[in-house]
Order: structure tokens, then C-alpha cells, then sequence
């Protein structure tokens, strides 16, 4: 596997498909326009290729120049290529792209449902969960936001500072999750919480949408409540937990 910056209209075009292929929207979520347009003004454009295949793709375009980061927009693998880490290429090859240029942070959002992506970023990358957002993106209907709102994390990288942060999953239960599966309120007492993910929320839409919308605003609702009172997560334990530390100053 290589990754490298994409140049040729053909690559764009295989990055377009390749996003229409996992998103599966009835837009593609970014056009090969768009990337030749990020690509022209000095921005962030990359795919990872098995051969001359198109197995991965990156794109992304830098913040206002005080604020010297790079906001990476959308990364996708493609169908039947997880475990090769693939995306983990894509983004080390995004941060010596970003410290060639003096930036020194990376910023990008994602769904704090998905279990693999919150341990991959928090703990893998070791990036710091910044802000909840509530509905983002508003109404996406595609295979992955499967219509519902569109809540995020967003997670800052630093390029220099930053490693990986194992956490084990140990504190008080602000929400949990029953044997059937559903989210289950816990309590916000304590130093140290654990807030609970489903296993596959993907999986989930698809077969049970009302009960993907009950972890969505159980999520929001703690999570996002300890990040706004400020509290800090602190990582992921792999077993489905944020761990977030609150503020008693």
C-alpha cells in the first residue's frame, strides 16, 4: 500500500466513486470538482492505492492562517479493506503533509456512536474530543447517517505533542447500556465517568432505527452535557466506553 497526494482527473474521479461507494448517498458527499478546486488553492488531497487500486481517500483544507491547522473533511476505506490499516496511513501521511507546511494541529469531527472511529481517534491517534455538536450536517440520508441527525465530535490533533492514550474503563457510570442493548442513565457523580457506546450503531439503524435515536439523544444529552459544563475526555477503553474527567475546580 502507498499513499500519495492525488493530481490526475482520473484519481479525482476514483475518490468521488470511492466516497459514493461507502456513503452510498444519493449525492456523492465530495465531487471530483470540489477536490481539484482544494487541490488548486494549496489544500490537502490524498489517496492510498494497492497497486493501481483506489483503496482509501483524503481530503481536507486548512483554517484561517492565525489558527494554523488543517480541518480534514472526509476520509473513507473502502469496502472490505478494514483491518489494514488503511485510514492510519492516511492520516500519518496527512500529518507530515501539515508539518511540512508549519501547521502544527489537525482538526476533524466524527460520530461519537461509531465505536471504532472514538477509539482510533482518542486513542490510537491520542487527538483531544473538543466540542460536542449537536445535528451539524442536518438531515443525511445515506447508508451510514441513515437519516437521522447528524451529531459530532470535534477532535483536535496535535502533530507535535500528541500520542497514543490507553485508558481503561474505570469510574462511575453516567450511561450505561442493558442486556438488551438500549442506553440506560447512570449518574453524574464522581471524578471520573464512563459514558457507553452501542456496539454497532451502523447495524443498528438499519434494523432498528427508534432504538439508534434513543442512544443518539442519550448520547448527546451526557456526553455532550459533561463536554459543555466542562468536563474532558480523557480517551476510549476499546470495550465501548468514554471515559471523561470532570472539572471540580
Amino acid at each position: 500500500m502507498t499513499v500519495r497526494q492525488l493530481t490526475e482527473h482520473k484519481e479525482l474521479i476514483a475518490a468521488q466513486r470511492l466516497y459514493e461507494s461507502i456513503w452510498r448517498s444519493s449525492a456523492p458527499p465530495v465531487t471530483a470538482e470540489l477536490m481539484r478546486a482544494l487541490i488548486k488553492s494549496g489544500n490537502y488531497v490524498s489517496g492510498a492505492f494497492d497497486g493501481e487500486d483506489l483503496i482509501g481517500a483524503c481530503a481536507g483544507f486548512c483554517s484561517p492562517p492565525a489558527e494554523s491547522t488543517l480541518h480534514s473533511h472526509i476520509a473513507g476505506v473502502a469496502p472490505g479493506m478494514r483491518g489494514r490499516n488503511v485510514g492510519h496511513a492516511l492520516k500519518l501521511d496527512q500529518r507530515e503533509w501539515a508539518l511540512a507546511r508549519g501547521i502544527k494541529a489537525i482538526t476533524w469531527t466524527f460520530d461519537p456512536l461509531i465505536r471504532r472511529n472514538a477509539h482510533f481517534n482518542l486513542a490510537k491517534l491520542g487527538a483531544d474530543a473538543t466540542e460536542y455538536l449537536t445535528d451539524l450536517y442536518g438531515h443525511m440520508s445515506d447508508d451510514i447517517n441513515g437519516g437521522g441527525d447528524t451529531d459530532r465530535l470535534l477532535v483536535s490533533w496535535d502533530l507535535i505533542a500528541a500520542e497514543p492514550r490507553p485508558v481503561t474503563a474505570a469510574g462511575v457510570v453516567a450511561l450505561g447500556i442493558s442486556p438488551s442493548g438500549m442506553p440506560v442513565l447512570g449518574t453524574s457523580g464522581g471524578h471520573t465517568l464512563l459514558v457507553a457506546v452501542p456496539p454497532d450503531i451502523e447495524s443498528l439503524r438499519a434494523t432498528n432505527p427508534a432504538a439508534a435515536n434513543e442512544w443518539r439523544h442519550a448520547v448527546r444529552d451526557v456526553l455532550g452535557g459533561l463536554l459543555a459544563s466542562g468536563a474532558r475526555v480523557t480517551g476510549f477503553d476499546k470495550s465501548g466506553w468514554y471515559v471523561v474527567e470532570r472539572n471540580e475546580s
